[in-house]
């Protein structure tokens, strides 16, 4: 499954040129026009990266920053600012407001494609180094340990990567078909139920710590990591 990419661009002919070289490039694209339509959608569905336009009608590409970096659910989203000004002070700002990157129009299709790629590398490669914490769950990957708090669990080798898949993915729904391709390798000898087994293994062991309510069924569709209620 290729990465989804959130575009908040006003500008019609520019939000079409970045569609259409992004999709070109592989990755699954929802564009927007205003940054309150963005704060909704992330608040939904977390996506891998955002590209965000600096001057939007309404809440601006700053303000938008700010409330992706105070909330839990987004705040390690790569964001790259989007912006006709190219001041040195203005890149600073930008970058101290939170955004990972910064491309100044015009700008070049391939180069905004290239810098998309970084930042996702960039991001994969935080992730392994340093985990993944959410809901009193924390997750190393380099040294494979689990933390309920302070307290070891102990996990499989399929729970741990499944469980860390799903929570660097928090929020965001996955097919049982996407589990096997992004857990299993997209092996052709395992069944999809094969995901069920594992999922409820892992439900188990969280189970004991109180922490299997945020692996979570999305009924007709498949799992998701979530720190929030689960569907009625």
């Amino acid at each position: 499954m290729s990465a989804r990419i959130l575009l908040v661009e006003d500008e019609p002919d520019v939000s079409e040129l970045i569609l259409v070289n992004l999709r070109h490039a592989g990755f699954v694209v929802n564009a927007v026009d205003d940054a309150e339509k963005a704060w909704k959608l992330l608040r939904e569905e977390r996506p891998e990266a955002v590209l965000l336009d600096w001057l939007l009608p309404g809440m601006s590409g700053f303000q938008l920053i700010r409330h992706m970096r105070a909330d839990q659910r987004c705040r390690e989203v790569p964001v790259i600012m989007l912006t006709a000004r190219s001041a040195e002070v203005d890149k600073i700002a930008a970058l101290e407001a939170g955004a990972d990157d910064y491309v100044t129009k015009p700008f070049s299709p391939r180069e905004l494609v290239a810098r998309v790629k970084a930042v996702l590398r960039r991001r994969d490669a935080k992730s392994i180094e340093e985990g993944v914490e959410l809901g009193g769950l924390r997750l190393m990957p380099h040294t494979r340990k689990a933390l309920a708090g302070k307290t070891p669990i102990v996990l499989g080798p399929t729970e741990f990567r499944l469980l860390h898949f799903l929570m660097t993915h928090a929020e965001r729904v996955h097919s049982r078909g996407q589990l096997l391709d992004y857990v299993w390798g997209g092996r052709l000898h395992i069944e999809e139920r094969t995901v069920d087994v594992h999922i409820r293994r892992l439900r188990c062991v969280l189970e004991d710590h109180q922490l299997d309510a945020m692996v979570q069924t999305v009924r007709g569709i498949g799992y998701r990591f979530s720190t929030g209620p689960t569907d009625a």
